[in-house]
């Protein structure tokens, strides 16, 4: 597959320095190619394959010391080429005749995980005995471990699965030889830093460590203070910045709900040529077969699809012959068509580098563009390091009511019966027949004009019914947030947690892991949003009780999201998750009093009830 971690950085500047011994690590301005950085050989020649020849800020000054054994601290925002920073250095000295795993990389989320994985995969496409194995949440472990049992040599993870499986004793790190900490701070954001130093502390102490964030703050630094051998430290500003004709715009929607989302918005907009952007080669064939579909000219675009192909394709897109290209990043690099009004973000990338390029397709030759970009709840944090790379603020939209639908149809109904009217040698044939008709049947005129548009739009009905609307919930989700801003208040999303929703909005649930286990409400949300695919406004109040602990959830949780959840643990511990009932005799008695989260002065104490970390030595 290929990655979305874009290499070129002609806008990107370089400080770099080594805490430990001031060491410079100034990266030379002769080294414009990869092989100048030490890449060989097949690794080398994948990224060739690939397309890139220039490697970015980051990856000139991370290779060369990755390569030559060293830990390095890297200040870099998403979007910088950090992932092939650390990638291959990684696949050039990676040993594939060992079985156990070699490399782990820590990532926040699965999204991140898999593009991550995806990387690797597409950086080792000429190194075919490589195994790389996505571990997070929500994911069976069936998958996971018949794939650790065979043997893999990279694992991509996140903190809370990576634990569960060492808890285990089904992942083992003793031959581990590289450790990257992905996102850094964002892992810090979601509670798990604690998870992130018992990782760091049960794998070998000669591995070799790299660390990135976008920021430092002070828990960060301990951590590479306290877990990294004299890092070289390395800072990167990125100055990319995007094309000031481009309206930014972002829906909060969820995976399940991007088709039909996405088919509104093309009924709604007012679009001429559009390209949607997906993560996979498979997903533009899948996407592509379902807006044809639904009635729109659209074709897929990707690595795998032949150049002769790709190039007809396109032309179609500039002739007018096709509206909609689904494409990968690769495949879409260095397309320029005047005729592309708008841009899509079916999946949203983690690299704000990725996401220029995207929106960089509209809005050529002094036109005005749009970007729409879907983001699922537990993406928010992405709007942050794209408002930081483009200087812009992206602008939330409201997710067309099935009453702005029917005004379109009705419009562009309207408007083909003014265009046939305009045809007045075919309108005088077709009077005749039409009146030929109302003298034989008696019927007004009215009621066979009606007729025959029914005749004409065939089975599918003209209008959308409300009371059946699939996208209802996510259309009642952004009512709040177009009122205040008709009232010129307050985004939603600017509102504290506990004002978003009342407390008729959550359930109670129950967990079998409580205060003597040592759990905190981090490490409930971190565990419950992995596994379950949850955002951070989706938990209420979490109350911590000695044996227990009850979590308020949104009272329309989907039933697969609970059932995904049942085998999650924490702390080692099965939650055994289910509707708390408010049983006699339990402790506590009360469901009041609990912390919603992100309330400060829970009452937890200590990590959990993990087994005793090791002691930690250098050499």
């Amino acid at each position: 597959m290929a990655p979305s971690d874009a290499l070129s950085s002609d806008d990107q500047n370089v400080d770099s320095s080594a805490p430990a011994d001031n060491d410079s690590a100034t990266a030379d301005k002769n080294l414009t190619r990869f092989e100048d950085l030490g890449v060989s050989g097949s690794v080398l020649e994948a990224i060739r394959g690939l397309g890139y020849e220039t490697p970015s800020a980051i990856q000139v000054a991370a290779i060369p010391p990755l390569l030559a054994g060293r830990d390095v601290v890297g200040m870099a925002q998403t979007g910088t080429g950090k992932t092939a920073a650390f990638a291959l250095p990684i696949l050039e000295r990676l040993d594939t005749n060992k079985r156990a795993p070699q490399a782990l990389v820590l990532a926040p989320t699965r999204e991140l995980a898999l593009q991550v994985c995806e990387a690797f995969e597409a950086y080792s496409a000429h190194l075919p005995d490589v195994r790389v194995l996505p571990v997070y949440g929500g994911q069976g472990y069936g998958v996971q471990l018949s794939a650790l049992r065979r043997g893999v040599h990279i694992i991509v993870g996140t903190p809370g699965r990576i634990m569960d499986h060492q808890a285990k004793g089904t992942l083992d790190l003793s031959e581990l030889d590289y450790l990257v900490l992905d996102e850094a701070d964002e892992m810090l954001r979601m509670g798990f830093a604690e998870d992130v130093e018992q990782i760091l502390a049960d794998t070998p102490d000669d591995k070799q460590v790299a660390l990135f964030s976008a920021t430092m703050p002070a828990p960060i630094r301990r951590i590479a203070e306290k877990y990294l051998r004299d890092p070289q430290e390395i800072r990167i500003k990125s100055q990319t910045t995007t094309n000031q004709n481009i309206t930014q715009r972002y829906l909060v929607v969820s995976y399940q709900q991007k088709v039909d989302a996405l088919t509104r918005i093309l009924e709604v907009e007012n679009f001429d040529g559009m390209i949607v952007f997906v993560r996979t080669k498979n997903e533009t064939e899948t996407l592509a077969e379902k807006l044809r579909a639904r009635g729109y000219s659209a074709a897929a675009i990707n690595g795998d699809v032949p150049q002769v192909q790709r190039e007809r394709s396109v032309n179609h897109l500039k002739e007018g012959r096709l509206d909609i290209l689904v494409a990968t990043d690769v495949a879409a690099r260095g397309l320029d068509v005047e005729r592309i009004s708008h841009v899509i973000n079916f999946d949203i990338p983690t690299d704000t580098e990725s996401y220029v390029h995207r929106i960089g397709r509209t809005g050529r030759a002094g036109r005005t563009g749009d970007a729409i970009s879907f983001i699922t709840p537990r993406e928010r944090y992405l709007l942050k390091h794209i408002e930081r790379a483009t200087r812009q603020q992206p602008v939330r939209m409201q997710l067309p009511s099935t009453a702005d639908v029917n005004t379109t149809r009705l419009a562009r109904f309207d408007d083909a019966i003014t265009a046939a009217l305009q045809e007045t040698s075919r309108i005088e044939s077709f009077r005749d027949i039409i009146a030929h008709y109302v003298r034989n049947h008696d019927v007004p005129e009215h009621d066979v004009a009606a007729a025959l548009a029914i005749v004409a739009q065939g089975d599918t009905p003209l209008l959308l019914d409300p009371e059946n609307d699939p996208l209802a919930r996510v259309i009642n989700d952004d009512k709040p947030a177009r009122q205040r801003s008709e009232r010129g208040g307050r985004n939603d999303s600017d509102r504290p947690r506990a004002q978003r929703r009342g407390r008729h909005d959550y359930a109670p649930y129950r967990i079998e892991v409580g205060r003597r286990h040592r759990v905190e409400p981090r490490q409930i949300v971190g565990a419950l949003a992995n596994e379950g695919g949850l955002s951070r406004d989706d938990f209420g109040a979490i109350t911590i009780r000695p044996e227990f602990s009850i979590v308020e959830l949104p009272v329309d949780l989907d039933r697969g999201v609970l059932d995904r959840l049942r085998n999650t643990q924490i702390s080692g511990r099965p939650i055994q998750i289910q509707p708390d009932r408010g049983r006699p005799g339990r402790e506590g008695g009360k469901r009041d009093g609990g912390k919603r989260y992100g309330d400060r002065g829970h009452s937890s104490h200590g990590s959990d009830d993990r087994p005793p970390r090791k002691p930690r030595h250098r050499k």
